[in-house]
């Protein structure tokens, strides 16, 4: 399985567990119904997935934004996330090393590594979309 079907499905299983209905998050080793999240956390998902929306920016802007924070923040499953999110939009290899140069300048060489992982995951991601693999998450938000 490659790194993109790996984060994918790890995502849409997690997600189910998180914002699922009891029968989606499935029982604990007690047998009793596995807790899923609370309003807080639901408002927090459905909040995630409005920010970038269409409005005074194109959502392509907020992706790549997005992209950004995510690999100066260094969260690999966010930079994932948000070149996924790009490739769903149509944003260019070309676009994407762009935003990868700026993320460099803002976070510096502690950013390398996840400039790695992230073109390591664009290439998954690109290879999959060719072959017609492109999974979606019941769920939304990072």
């Amino acid at each position: 399985m490659s790194r993109y079907e790996q984060f994918h499905e790890f995502r849409s299983r997690l997600n189910c567990r998180i914002l699922g209905s009891d029968e989606a998050r499935g029982n604990g080793v007690d047998g009793k119904p596995n807790v899923g999240a609370t309003l807080v956390t639901k408002r927090f998902f459905t909040l995630d997935g409005q920010a970038y929306q269409d409005g005074a920016l194109p959502r392509k802007t907020k992706e790549l934004m997005g992209l950004v924070a995510s690999m100066v923040l260094r969260c690999d499953d966010c930079v994932a996330y948000h070149i996924d999110q790009c490739l769903e939009i149509g944003v260019s290899d070309e676009e994407l090393f762009e935003v990868f140069d700026v993320a460099l300048i803002v976070g510096g060489s502690i950013v390398i590594p996840h400039l790695r992982r992230g073109v390591d995951f664009l290439d998954s991601a690109r290879v999959a979309r060719a072959k017609g693999r492109t999974p979606t998450c019941p769920a939304g938000g990072e």
